[in-house]
Order: C-alpha cells, then structure tokens, then sequence
C-alpha cells in the first residue's frame, strides 16, 4: 500500500479514485495530478512504477492536503469567529452557516433534541404515576 501525503492509498483501486483517499484531493485535482504526472489513470494503484509514484508524489506534495489544509480551513473559522461576522456567530452557536432552515431540520450542527416547553408523552405518563410529594 502506498503512502501519499501521509495517507495510504488502497492497492486495488483505480490511481484515480485511491487519490481521493487524501484529504483535500477530489476527482478534478486527482485528474489534474494524473495529467500533470502523465499517468494514465485507468491503472490500478499497485500497477504503478515507482518513477511513477516518485512524480505523483511531488505534484502532491505542491498540493495543500491533510494538516495543512485542516489547519488553513480552522484558521478560517477562527478568523470569522473573531470578527463577528454573522458566518462566525454561526459557528460559535453551532448552528447551519450556509442558511438551512433550523426549525425543523439541521440535527447534525444542533445536536439531540431538547424538549423546552410541551412533555412528550412518556414523561407525562411519569409525571402521572408517580406519588406527589407535600
């Protein structure tokens, strides 16, 4: 298995597809590596030469992947949290930035839900058998 950019990419892919295995690498950029390295990419991954694999690395490597780029897209966040763009309040909140609707939808970003003022009908049924205490 072959490590690039501090990923290993799966042996019996495609170049093409195993390339998307690397942070921050999609099919456009693994196609544009591909064409820039001059390697066709029909082959499968353990098919390549290592002058092969030498190029695709470098022109990697030139690419910003993984940390960096992780780092670059924190940087951004933080960047719009300290200057209270609306995007950054958004983040902070942990709330949709890109405008998705919230009142219904939107449980990946808001977390599991809180129930505030009506009981469910479990908790009143609770609420219902137990003693009362004076």
């Amino acid at each position: 298995m072959p490590r690039l950019a501090g990923v290993d990419v799966p042996n019996e892919k495609r170049i093409d597809i195993s390339l998307t295995y690397i942070f921050g690498v999609g099919k456009k950029i693994a196609k544009d590596i591909l064409k820039q390295a001059k390697v066709d990419p029909s082959i499968k991954t353990k098919n390549l030469t290592a002058d092969e694999l030498k190029t695709i690395q470098a022109i990697v490597e030139s690419v910003p992947t993984e940390g960096e780029l992780r780092k670059m897209v924190r940087d951004n966040i933080e960047t719009l949290k300290r200057s209270q763009a609306y995007r950054g309040l958004r983040h902070t909140m942990g709330l949709p930035v890109r405008g998705q609707r919230t009142r219904t939808n939107a449980r990946t970003r808001k977390g599991k839900r809180k129930t505030i003022g009506a009981l469910s009908k479990e908790a009143a049924a609770k609420l219902e058998t137990s003693p009362v205490k004076k």
